[in-house]
């Protein structure tokens, strides 16, 4: 599971049967779910921008001692996907990504 606090509000996300979600934990927002089929995704992270935009960073395809890739989705202000999802192959056994938002309102992602 992952928290994020920025643009006034606090996010969360965690892991369920296989499948990726983030909910606003300050408010009445909506569970928002990663695009695609849910399985084998865990370890979610979350970041906000100053705009209020969240970026998503999951695992896809990990295992005891196996790794897989890194997949991520950029969300709006209200939780709607902004573009297509993104995946990046590489990801080693017994790690994860994080993501850290930029002043500026872009983001970095580091594994």
């Amino acid at each position: 599971m992952g928290f994020a606090e920025g643009s006034g509000k606090v996010e969360g996300s965690w892991e369920t049967a296989g499948q990726v979600y983030f909910a606003v934990l300050t408010g009445n927002a909506a569970l928002v779910e990663a695009p695609g089929e849910g399985k084998g995704r865990k370890y979610p992270r979350v970041a906000i921008s100053p705009a209020g935009n969240t970026l998503m960073l999951w695992t896809e395809g990990m295992g005891w001692n196996r790794g897989g890739s890194l997949a991520w989705q950029l969300y709006d202000p209200d939780g709607r996907p902004l573009g297509q999802k993104g995946t990046a192959a590489g990801a080693p056994a017994w790690s994860f990504g994080a993501v850290v938002a930029k002043p500026e309102g872009s983001f970095s992602v580091i594994y």
